[in-house]
């Protein structure tokens, strides 16, 4: 319980009751969607953010185009769907948990009136609380996810090697314990402050076009309008904190191995300098960019209609 400060008269709002489970419903549906729909390209960012050009047993691709013949004609329509499974779970319970966790603390600053203006600061602080608590829930998810995307054609039948989402968490946790299952969660902790700074991006973007319009923060936009902020503010926060996707990534690969965060972070730029850090930026902006888009129109009619 919270006693908040609106128009100059104190109230007492419960967290709890700012919790609506629509934003769920949207945020899942919006994932699940999005995920379908590209997954190949998030596959193919993965396979190029863990190359780090010293492992034999990666592939080697000349680009975007070179990646989807190479793993089309070795693995087939199936290989450029593998992780997909927990990538629709990772991606439908990450959407659904951040957009509930992000909208209930919103709400609760505001004391309850969502006409009333954040401000950069509190969206941020919003946005980084909910980050945090949803890749609490989803980080095993997100390691299988990565494991099963580089399962490569040709790969020894090892222990290592599962048979899909539920084999891999039960693996991981027999062979690594739950550190294995959070693999890649302190480089994905600085993460949250890449959907802090869209979402700050997006709600500032919003906000002050309907201040510019004289009409209240929380009026509907129309649905070009919604595309437009959601692809600006998806690159900014990308082009400011993709480094750490590559790391989690790397960390998070069956084939390499790593003393911990700062060694990953050492190897990368001792072999490969600032490229490395890039490595796979191409078919992620080419992938989250729809993405984005369509998650939050999703998010935004569901729960604007």
């Amino acid at each position: 319980m919270s006693a908040m400060k609106t128009n100059g008269s104190t109230r007492k709002v419960s967290l709890f009751s700012q919790v609506k489970y629509e934003h769920m419903v949207a945020g899942i549906s919006g994932g699940v969607t999005s995920t379908l729909i590209l997954h190949p390209l998030d596959l193919i960012k993965i396979r190029f953010a863990v190359n780090d050009g010293r492992t034999t047993t990666a592939p080697q691709y000349g680009g975007l185009r070179s990646a989807v013949h190479t793993i089309f004609r070795e693995e087939g329509f199936r290989g450029l769907y593998k992780g997909v499974t927990p990538n629709v779970w990772g991606s439908g319970s990450a959407w659904g948990f951040y957009f509930m966790f992000y909208n209930s603390i919103k709400t609760w600053i505001q004391g309850g009136n969502v006409t009333q203006p954040l401000g950069p600061t509190w969206h941020m602080v919003a946005a980084a609380e909910a980050g945090i608590l949803t890749l609490v829930m989803t980080n095993p998810i997100w390691v299988v996810k990565t494991r099963l995307c580089l399962q490569y054609e040709g790969m020894p039948n090892t222990g290592s090697k599962y048979g899909g989402m539920f084999d891999g968490l039960t693996k991981i946790y027999k062979q690594e314990g739950v550190r294995g299952l959070y693999r890649g969660f302190v480089p994905g902790m600085f993460g949250v402050s890449h959907g802090a700074l869209q979402f700050m991006t997006y709600e500032e973007m919003k906000n002050r076009y309907n201040e510019y319009r004289k009409v209240p923060i929380n009026t509907k936009l129309g649905t070009s309008e919604y595309l437009v902020f959601a692809a600006i503010s998806k690159l900014i926060a990308a082009a400011a904190t993709y480094p750490y996707q590559v790391i989690r990534a790397r960390l998070q690969d069956q084939n390499h191995s790593y003393r911990g965060t700062w060694d990953c972070i050492k190897q990368t730029w001792r072999y490969e300098r600032m490229p490395g850090f890039y490595k796979g930026i191409v078919p992620y902006l080419v992938h989250v960019t729809p993405n984005i888009c369509l998650v939050m129109i999703i998010y935004e009619k569901f729960t604007n209609p």
